[in-house]
């Protein structure tokens, strides 16, 4: 028996070191093609994988990019992560190239951890999945169909500073953001608005997120591990609430059209089939992380940034209570009247400070696409099958195209704002976030219904930054809370 185990174990590590030859011989050819970018590619198989990401623990996720932009001296390197050769791009000729060849030069790509969280996925990949998506939220997520939910934002912000802010001295902001974008995505998405039937996946989907872009390394303990037990418990979850909904709709009880889920248990694609409870699961769990997850960072950041900056806070609070942009929206509303479009569309100044604060501090740092045919670009050569990665830092801290980077400024964004190409929190071209209308509605009601309450002050001056995938304060930003007087 002891042999048995031992020739087990043998031939276990044999196909362990005959795995990890295969995949130093296929990396180390993927970099034998002429004429490539210049770069590094780091240890074999891991390449800089532990560079790219200890960057953004560190705080700092565009060192990654200017060190070797500057080593290099060029708009694109080489480079080896999450196991794939790849080549970064940066600058804004670099952005317009990626966002206007998709599907020509390009495609989408995600590293393998995502099609492991996603299982469904797995059945074609990613990329259709992704598709299938993007031809279905347009009808939800264009502003004339958001209007409608303005007053469910204002109602459930309401909700959430009367039960998360007021009458406390201090607070946690992080994780409260990480609340009202988590609540208002249920209720939009799913018509769950229940705090106790939100509350029971919040905390897991927080795992979740965290894991998305990870090591895709299953030992317990690990951020994957974490993420995968994550997201077994909300796809059951999901799973009772899609079965429960398809009785109510089969009752009468809800509506074809009263949020996303009803949408996809009702719409049949070109061949006539529904999707499945499961692959339904699975796109409610991508459009929950990406419609909260987000947004909730520029809402932590935003308030940092208005503690740190009280004339920036000042001139926010003039606009919202004593300019004239916005002095009607506090003047029209009776008691108990919420938001609409019109006082959304007036907060101008509002949205400049938020579009600031997503440039200094971009939710989303950037994103993969994948060459599907050998490309010259720049006079370098672009293998089919390499692995593209596009950074907003790369033009949000640049001086070339924002003049002091470092500097707080809305006035960037008066007029034309910034040139094309160089902006770009929510991506750009055919894959520009479908929800960035849905993003500035939740920002703004967010904005407003915290500065007309009041002013505050961060307990923690030189609280770290880390970046894991998103940007988020260490210690979740505590503040202490000043309440305007009535």
């Amino acid at each position: 028996m002891e042999h048995f185990y031992l020739t087990l174990l043998l031939l276990f590590v044999s196909l362990i070191t005959l795995s990890l030859f295969f995949l130093f011989y296929k990396h180390r050819s993927m970099f034998s093609v002429p004429n490539l970018p210049p770069g590094e590619i780091g240890y074999p198989v891991i390449g800089e994988s532990l560079e790219f990401l200890s960057t953004g623990w560190n705080g700092h996720p565009e060192k990654f990019i200017f060190d070797r932009m500057h080593k290099f001296s060029s708009h694109i390197f080489k480079t080896s992560i999450f196991g794939e050769p790849a080549a970064v791009f940066c600058g804004p000729a670099c952005n317009k190239f990626l966002f206007s060849n998709e599907n020509k030069h390009v495609v989408a790509w995600w590293p393998e951890s995502v099609n492991k969280l996603f299982p469904t996925s797995l059945q074609t990949n990613s990329k259709e999945e992704a598709l299938k998506m993007r031809k279905m939220l347009p009808q939800f997520l264009k502003p004339e169909a958001l209007q409608r939910y303005i007053g469910i934002m204002d109602s459930l912000a309401q909700r959430h500073f009367a039960s998360g802010w007021e009458n406390k001295k201090e607070v946690i902001v992080f994780p409260l953001a990480k609340r009202y974008t988590f609540w208002l995505a249920c209720r939009i998405f799913l018509s769950v608005e229940d705090p106790n039937h939100v509350a029971r996946f919040a905390d897991p989907f927080n795992l979740l997120a965290s894991g998305i872009i990870s090591m895709p390394i299953d030992v317990p303990g690990t951020p994957f591990n974490k993420a995968i037990k994550a997201s077994k418990f909300i796809r059951k979850e999901l799973l009772a609430i899609i079965r429960q909904r398809k009785v109510d709709l089969a009752e009468g009880n809800a509506s074809a059209t009263q949020d996303i889920l009803s949408h996809m248990l009702t719409t049949s694609d070109e061949n006539g089939q529904f999707m499945s409870e499961l692959d339904i699961a699975d796109k409610i769990l991508g459009l929950l992380i990406g419609g909260h997850d987000t947004a909730s960072s520029a809402c932590t950041f935003i308030v940092k940034f208005l503690a740190e900056l009280p004339h920036i806070y000042d001139q926010v609070h003039e606009v919202v209570f004593n300019n004239a942009e916005q002095m009607e929206i506090a003047k029209s509303k009776g008691a108990g009247e919420l938001l609409n479009w019109d006082d959304i569309q007036k907060m101008k100044y509002s949205w400049n400070v938020a579009c600031e604060v997503m440039r200094l501090a971009p939710p989303v740092q950037g994103s993969f696409r994948e060459a599907i045919k050998d490309f010259i670009f720049n006079g370098f050569t672009i293998p089919k099958g390499w692995k593209l990665y596009w950074s907003a830092n790369s033009t949000h801290k640049n001086a070339e195209y924002f003049p002091e980077p470092d500097k707080f400024d809305p006035t960037r964004f008066e007029g034309n704002g910034p040139a094309p190409y160089t902006f770009v929190p929510f991506g750009g071209g055919p894959r520009m976030c479908p929800g960035k209308e849905y993003a500035r509605l939740e920002i703004l009601v967010f904005m407003h219904n915290l500065v007309k309450r009041f002013k505050w002050q961060k307990l923690l001056p030189h609280e770290k930054i880390i970046v894991d995938p998103m940007p988020f304060p260490a210690n979740g930003l505590p503040v202490r809370l000043i309440p305007h007087q009535a």
